[in-house]
């Protein structure tokens, strides 16, 4: 049996749910394609009465992501399960003496931002999808493509066949849609992992993101609050070369904590771990191309970088609201959602971000893992001139914000 939609995304995780959820509220007949079981992708969060509650994927998400998730109805649903908005981020050089603050009040903004759990965004959007008649197919995994004459048909591993004129690939890094279509990528191991746990610390994070560079890596402490106001906790991600990064997965809990303090110079006093830790390897990754005919990549399955920044998913996010918009274009004008000329607009439009992004990142990367000493003092002077220089260091924050 064939199921038939006007559009299909595949992949529901923190991007491939937000455009389903749009596309279904223009008016387009849509199916969610998703491994995970309905189940699991609505759980409720833990209370998080208690700190150790807290789920260990989060995502910094910009006010420009607030705003695109309050478009489609959900940052209320998010924002009333619980959401820790930051109002400043310090960051700074652990070998020298360079660092830059950034604060919501002199860019006369609540927030920089909100740090959220992963899980939390990715179920209210599937609610929100679900409510507004689209169609989930969850616990299920796409075994083929094909293009039928410009209709695209997915085989599921049930036997099912599912038809459209649109598939957007959502299906993250490795994506097998923009492999099977033929869509190659640029790519390169940073020699990095990422380590990722919830900690919880001595004194009040004050609503900052904190962020120090060493050469073999940057850590931040994401700044967490419980349903009770508590804000003594934290996530972290620790990057670091992978040797190093090995070894200190390898660490019990209290030789993990003690080399974490010393990294953050204890700038938050002693500090309690709270979760499980997880790693994972540092790639970056951008497709030469995000779109072919019928087929549209976006977030990590058209590009990832290194998360020091924490802009992969606001990044994803840009990629939906420019999608969205250019489908919405077509539903006005009659033309079909994979229509040759919106897909090459929507190719350009957000190529060129994604990589001066990417390239900005890497040169940070880069920068930071040098020690060599006139190039350290570069660093730290060029730190300290930017903290002194407002009205650029401001208009550096508004655009990293999605304020353009």
């Amino acid at each position: 049996m064939t199921t038939s939609f006007d559009i299909l995304v595949v992949g529901g995780g923190l991007t491939g749910t937000a455009a389903a959820l749009g596309l279904v509220q223009q008016g387009w007949r849509v199916g969610l394609v998703e491994g995970a079981p309905a189940a699991k992708l609505t759980a409720p969060l833990p209370d998080a009465h208690q700190a150790a509650d807290f789920t260990p994927r989060v995502s910094a998400l910009s006010p420009a992501s607030e705003r695109l998730l309050t478009e489609l109805g959900v940052w209320p649903d998010i924002r009333s399960r619980r959401h820790c908005p930051y109002q400043r981020m310090v960051v700074w050089d652990g070998d020298g003496t360079g660092s830059i603050e950034f604060e919501a009040a002199e860019l006369h903004t609540p927030s920089l931002g909100a740090i959220v759990e992963n899980q939390s965004v990715v179920s209210a959007l599937v609610a929100g999808f679900c409510d507004s008649d689209g169609v989930l197919i969850d616990g299920r995994t796409v075994v083929r493509w094909e293009d039928q004459d410009g209709r695209q048909a997915l085989t599921l591993d049930d036997d099912r066949s599912l038809t459209a004129d649109l598939i957007i690939a959502a299906d993250g890094p490795q994506s097998r849609l923009r492999q099977w279509g033929g869509l190659p990528t640029r790519e390169w191991d940073y020699g990095q992992e990422a380590i990722v746990c919830t900690v919880e610390t001595t004194q009040p994070h004050g609503f900052t993101a904190w962020q120090r560079f060493s050469p073999t890596g940057p850590l931040a402490f994401l700044p967490l609050q419980t349903e009770e106001g508590d804000s003594h906790c934290c996530s972290i991600v620790w990057s670091q070369d992978t040797d190093e990064a090995r070894r200190l997965m390898a660490l019990d809990d209290n030789a993990f904590t003690t080399e974490l303090e010393a990294a953050i110079e204890q700038r938050l006093g002693p500090v309690r771990s709270l979760s499980r830790r997880y790693s994972f390897p540092l790639r970056q990754r951008h497709a030469k191309d995000y779109v072919r005919p019928g087929m549209a990549l976006i977030g990590d399955a058209a590009h990832t970088i290194h998360p020091l920044a924490g802009q992969g998913v606001n990044l994803g996010y840009s990629d939906v609201r420019v999608l969205l918009e250019e489908l919405q274009r077509a539903r006005r004008t009659g033309l079909p959602p994979a229509d040759r000329l919106l897909l090459g607009r929507y190719q350009r439009r957000r190529k060129g971000e994604n990589l001066a992004m990417m390239a900005a990142m890497e040169g940070f990367k880069r920068l930071f893992a040098r020690d060599e000493l006139p190039l350290r003092w570069v660093r730290n002077a060029g730190m300290r001139w930017l903290d002194g220089q407002s009205p650029l260091k401001n208009r550096i924050a508004a655009e990293a914000m999605g304020f353009h």
